[in-house]
């Protein structure tokens, strides 16, 4: 089952819908998304945003 997150759903004024196959897979292309669009390096994301990341993610 795919998985997706919307930056709408964390409360970002986005539309980026992002997809993939794997949780992992997802987080890395959301990591990639925060950094390009939205000048979020990953490294500086604090564990209580990730988490509110993950909670975001819904099955498909």
């Amino acid at each position: 089952m795919a998985k997706v997150l919307r930056c709408r759903d964390l409360g970002i004024n986005c539309p980026k819908e992002i997809r993939a196959q794997t949780e992992d897979e997802l987080l890395k292309l959301a990591a990639d998304h925060a950094e390009k669009d939205h000048g979020m390096p990953m490294e500086n994301i604090p564990p209580s945003i990730l988490a509110m990341v993950k909670a975001a993610i819904r099955s498909e």
